[in-house]
This record gives structure tokens, C-alpha cells and sequence, in this order.
């Protein structure tokens, strides 16, 4: 599949129905999620995979990483979006399986897959919302991949100096629809990074 057909695959991914300031709940725009996972799917990540899609809201990665070929499971601490998940798999008729879990280092399993990927919270409404994504991944799989707020590279490289490496990264842009009461502008453009973490050993 190529980039251009798995991004009109994700256009019709359904976003959160009551999406919540304090979760950070923003849908991956389609453009930024296909070029996101195409790049992880260049890397032999994706394809043949278990893949865990940590935080995966409505199941926008998680529907991409399915049709690039990763037997997928996303989580998520949000029955609603759960459910909204389940109708989008459904919709293009792929198997994914999806838990209700909030993302945590202390039910993280160890090593159940091969590959993490996820566009966790940036902190902007709650400080540090990042940080258990980064520790839940690096517990879960190997090779994590992450959207991340630009300028975020040095935390991440302090923050995962014992576990991991950062072997790619590559800049792109977020697109967020004007969707809650302090958004000033009908769409805001936010840099960000897709950063690639390699655990050590």
C-alpha cells in the first residue's frame, strides 16, 4: 500500500464524539498518522508485527498499522473511544483487538510485542502526561515509535539515557481543528517529531 491510499483509508476514521480537554484528546490527523507509520513500516516495523498502540483513542494508528499488516492491539484508558474504535476496525473489516486500560508503567507487559506506537499526550493540560507512555512503550516492545511536541528531543534522550536510543526522527506538523473552548483559531499548526526509540539490549 502506498502512502497516498493508506492516508485516504485513514480519512474515513471516525474521531472522539465528547473529546476531553484533560486527556489531550485529538485525533492524529490522517496525513500526519499514514506518514508516520509508513516510516515505521520502511523501518521493518510494522509489517508481521504485534504492534501495540499505546493511548490509541478511536484507533487511528492502530486502523494504519492493520492495514500496513501489524497484527495490532490498541489501548486505551477511554471506553467511549473504545467504542468508536471498534465501529472504525470494523468499518474497513480488519481484526484489531482493543482493551480498556490506562496507559501505566505498572501493567505495562514485558515484551509482549514487537513494536509500540503512539502519539502520546505533549503535557500541555497536564504536566508530564508523556511520561508514562515513554515508560509504558519501552517496557511493552523493543522499538517505539512516537509523535512528539517539537523541541522534545533532549528530554527524550535525558529521559531514556539507561534504556533506549533514538535511532530516526523526523519533523512534521499536527493539525488540530478548532474543538475546544480555548482554541483561537479555527485549525492550529503545531511542529512536531516523529521519533523512533530503540531499547538497549
Amino acid at each position: 500500500m502506498k502512502p497516498k491510499n493508506l492516508e485516504i483509508h485513514l480519512q474515513k476514521v471516525q474521531g472522539f464524539k465528547n473529546p476531553v480537554a484533560g486527556l489531550e484528546q485529538y485525533m492524529t490527523p490522517a496525513p500526519l498518522a499514514a506518514r508516520f507509520l509508513f516510516d515505521a513500516f520502511l523501518h521493518g516495523d510494522i509489517e508481521g508485527m504485534k504492534v501495540l498502540d499505546l493511548g490509541c483513542g478511536t484507533g487511528m494508528l492502530s486502523v494504519g498499522a492493520a492495514l500496513l499488516g501489524g497484527d495490532v492491539t490498541g489501548v486505551d484508558g477511554d471506553s467511549s473511544a473504545l467504542l468508536t474504535a471498534e465501529e472504525n476496525a470494523a468499518l474497513q473489516k480488519l481484526d484489531i483487538t482493543f482493551r480498556r486500560e490506562v496507559v501505566r508503567a505498572e501493567t505495562a507487559e514485558a515484551d509482549s510485542y514487537d513494536t509500540v506506537i503512539m502519539n502520546p499526550p505533549f503535557g500541555a493540560q497536564n504536566e508530564h502526561a508523556d511520561r508514562p507512555f515513554i515508560e509504558a512503550a519501552l517496557i511493552s516492545a523493543p522499538v517505539v515509535w512516537g509523535i512528539f511536541n517539537k523541541g522534545s528531543i533532549p528530554f527524550i534522550k535525558a529521559y531514556t539515557k539507561d534504556s533506549a536510543e533514538i535511532t530516526d526522527k523526523v519533523a512534521a506538523k499536527l493539525s488540530i481543528p478548532r474543538q475546544f473552548f480555548f482554541h483561537t483559531k479555527d485549525i492550529m499548526e503545531i511542529p512536531v517529531e516523529i521519533v523512533r526509540l530503540e531499547r538497549y539490549g
